[in-house]
């Protein structure tokens, strides 16, 4: 599907300059970049630009933070049992990991539980709880769920057992009567930054006891790495306290990562450095990890255990504290995620072909597939997939226990959960966020659902929304862009992701240096070639557009055209090279 460009908000050429006088002489490009962003003070500017975890907030602002503590901290004294709680993703277990590694020097009486997606399904379940009450715990911890367990948490006070909620979704009408509820996105509570992952709510609770019982910051800090895994994964926002944890969380990754997360990364990219000299970089690995690496590469991983096993080892290898350990439950995760990948393509093409046969989909705003059949731990993926293909809100069914369960994903500025909660009164749950859910159906409901479904979305879907978009962040001279220069100055955006995304330029006048090639096979291939300016006499750029072969004929034969992208760095043998990564190409120029 052919995307629209358009360009962010603008500046005029006086509101660049008069920022850029403040904040010493910043390349105009790079001052806009911050206006952008809404940095448009020298003091925002530098934090933005230097953060310090003296920038986190205080974490007893948040709601319950004070009771949770409590009932902590009295839990540690008496040596009661502790269960820590989570879910199976990536989210959850990166947050059973901190929490746990965290009590245990202080209490030897923990452990940690992970539900099984088939069994029990996601959040508190009965099982869980009865464990609980069976081996005699009396504080269950939950993280990455809990915010709408009302009976599970009911089921446990019965029991005795008192529960600490650590949830970062949307509540319902009804908090849980737990004797802690710490999400920022309830709305009694008043703390400043609401866009948490579930393991950076569990963050926040280890910070706010460390600050009760004066145990050193270094103490806590060396969790940011699991912090940061979440945050990438999970998609949250990268601003304002994200940022500044997932800042610090990549600086221990590169230089003193945990044995599990060393090995997940040497099994799966072979980064190990051989000469440390040889890279500029304070890293441990040949190079930078980043944000990205962590989306692409670590976080499936982790989250294939769960996917396609249990979560548990996920857990294990994140807490493990040998590398040669780590290395062996990496194996066993590795294979879970070439299990998964193969669930996956069957699924995405069973999905594909259930679209391509309806007569009425041409015509319907949302994407609702179903069958009974398909792996429960690769249906939010397929669903992500199916937006990507056909770009509308899309939600993958299958069943479970009798039930039909579901993910749903949506496309840019669709609330695809109030989609979802308009149609509650055909549902048994749901939860999420702005881009992607779940949910359980009765069978009977399934089809009064999927109609209802398509209704709300119709009628509050806007146009704009159904076509993708590249939104393009400036013009930028060739000379600028093909500078290495300009590009250090630019890795200080950094970490990139949601909301400070890695910023997309356009720049015309182009032509392919003679050596355009298609990678690839199939209906989605690559174009590689090499880029040179018609007005800028140097070599030619390395240049990749991933999804873009079938605009080979548009580059060959010396014809001009104009791209959009962003400028990245290519490490190949230890050695580090300027590449454009084209996001979109064009035969028209200004």
């Amino acid at each position: 599907m052919e995307k629209r460009w358009i360009f962010k908000e603008q500046f005029t050429d006086a509101e660049i300059e008069n920022f850029s006088r403040q904040i010493n002489n910043l390349h105009p490009i790079l001052t806009k970049l911050l206006l952008q962003r809404g940095i448009n003070t020298r003091e925002k500017a530098v934090r933005f630009f230097k953060p310090q975890l003296s920038h986190l907030h205080d974490p007893f602002l948040m709601k319950d933070m004070d009771k949770a503590v409590l009932r902590l901290s009295e839990a540690i004294v008496k040596q009661e049992k502790i269960l820590v709680y989570g879910d199976y993703d990536v989210d959850g277990t990166s947050s059973v990991a901190l929490v746990y590694s965290f009590i245990r020097p202080h209490n030897k009486n923990i452990e940690y539980y992970i539900p099984d997606r088939y069994n029990e399904g996601y959040g508190l379940s009965e099982q869980g709880i009865d464990y609980a009450h069976e081996n005699n715990f009396k504080l269950i911890i939950a993280l990455d769920c809990g915010i709408k367990a009302v009976e599970m948490v009911d089921r446990a006070k019965e029991y005795g057992i008192d529960v600490i909620i650590c949830d970062h979704h949307r509540p319902g009408t009804e908090l849980p009567r737990a004797c802690a509820v710490l999400d920022p996105k309830r709305e009694d509570c008043n703390y400043p930054f609401k866009e948490l992952s579930a393991c950076g709510v569990g963050f926040k609770l280890v910070q706010a006891y460390a600050q009760k019982f004066d145990i050193p910051i270094q103490e806590i800090t060396k969790y940011l790495d699991l912090v940061t895994i979440s945050i990438a994964s999970d998609i949250v926002p990268i601003v304002g306290e994200n940022r500044v944890m997932a800042y610090f969380g990549l600086k221990i990754i590169n230089t003193h990562p945990r044995p599990g997360i060393e090995a997940t990364i040497l099994q799966n990219i072979s980064l190990k450095k051989t000469d440390l000299s040889k890279i500029p970089h304070n890293s441990i690995f040949s190079k930078e990890i980043k944000i990205s690496d962590l989306v692409f590469t670590v976080g499936p991983r982790i989250n294939a255990a769960g996917r396609m096993d249990t979560g548990r080892n996920s857990v294990k290898l994140l807490i493990s504290k040998s590398l040669k350990d780590t290395l062996q439950i990496g194996n066993t995760i590795k294979e879970y995620n070439e299990q998964r990948k193969e669930e996956d393509k069957k699924t995405f093409t069973e999905a594909m072909e259930q679209v391509e046969d309806s007569l009425k989909f041409k015509t319907k705003n949302s994407l609702v597939v179903y069958n009974p059949q398909w792996h429960k731990g690769v249906i939010g993926i397929v669903a992500s997939r199916l937006v990507e293909k056909y770009y509308k809100p899309t939600i993958v069914l299958t069943g479970s226990d009798g039930m039909v369960t579901g993910s749903a994903r949506s496309v840019k500025n669709f609330d695809i959960y109030d989609a979802i909660e308009s149609c509650k009164h055909l549902l048994e749950h749901f939860g999420g966020h702005k881009y992607a859910a779940g949910m359980s159906i009765l069978p009977e409901n399934l089809d009064a659902f999927i109609e209802e479904f398509e209704k709300v979305v119709g009628n509050t879907i806007e146009e704009e929304m159904k076509t993708p978009e590249i939104e393009i962040d400036s013009e930028l001279d060739f000379s600028d862009a093909s500078n290495p220069d300009f590009y250090d100055k630019l890795k200080l955006f950094e970490p990139f992701g949601p909301e400070n995304m890695s910023p997309i330029f356009y720049t015309n006048g182009l032509y392919d240096s003679g050596n355009a090639r298609v990678l690839g096979s199939g209906d989605v291939t690559h174009l590689k070639m090499g880029i040179v300016h018609q007005k800028v006499a140097t070599y030619p750029i390395s240049a990749i557009a991933f999804g873009l072969g079938h605009k080979i004929n548009l580059v060959r034969n010396s014809q001009k055209f104009s791209i959009c992208y962003h400028v990245e760095e290519n490490v190949w043998n230890e050695r580090k090279t300027l590449q454009f990564n084209i996001k979109g190409i064009r035969d028209n120029t200004k």
